[in-house]
C-alpha cells in the first residue's frame, strides 16, 4: 500500500461512481423488462465496464503502479463511502429501502467484485507489463 496515490484514487472514484448512478438512475426512464430493480442492476453492470476502465486509466496515466487488486479494492471502498452517504438516503431511502437492503444485496456485492476485476484486469494488461520491463 505504500505505493498507492489516495488523492488519485478519490478522483478515479468520483468518475466512476458518477458514471455508474447516471446509468443506475437513467434505467429506470427506460422501462425494458417488469422489474426496474434488475433492470438498474443490469444496466449498472453494463456501464461498469467501460467506467471502471476509465476510472483505472485516469488513476494510470500519471505513472502510478499499483497493483490492480489493491486499486480496484480501495476504488471499491470508496464507492461503498459514496453509496453508504449518497445514494442510499437520496435514492433508496425515499422508496422504501434502506441501507442493510442496499448492502445485503447479493447484486451489490456482485457489481462490487466486476468492479475489482476490471480493475485488476487493466493493470494486467495495460500497467504490469510495463513495471515488469
Amino acid at each position: 500500500m505504500k505505493n498507492i496515490n489516495f488523492k488519485h484514487v478519490i478522483i478515479s472514484c468520483l468518475v466512476v461512481y458518477v458514471l455508474g448512478i447516471l446509468a443506475f438512475i437513467g434505467s429506470y426512464f427506460v422501462p425494458i423488462i417488469e422489474d426496474p430493480d434488475l433492470q438498474a442492476n443490469i444496466a449498472l453492470m453494463a456501464a461498469l465496464i467501460p467506467a471502471a476502465y476509465l476510472g483505472a486509466y485516469l488513476y494510470y496515466r500519471r505513472g502510478n503502479t499499483t497493483h490492480g487488486f489493491v486499486l480496484g479494492g480501495a476504488m471499491f471502498s470508496s464507492a461503498i463511502v459514496l453509496d453508504a452517504l449518497i445514494t442510499v438516503p437520496v435514492f433508496i431511502i425515499p422508496h422504501g429501502g434502506n441501507h442493510l437492503s442496499f448492502f445485503g444485496d447479493p447484486g451489490f456485492w456482485l457489481i462490487g467484485l466486476e468492479y475489482v476485476a476490471i480493475v485488476a484486469t487493466y493493470w494486467k494488461l495495460k500497467v504490469a507489463k510495463q513495471v515488469q520491463a
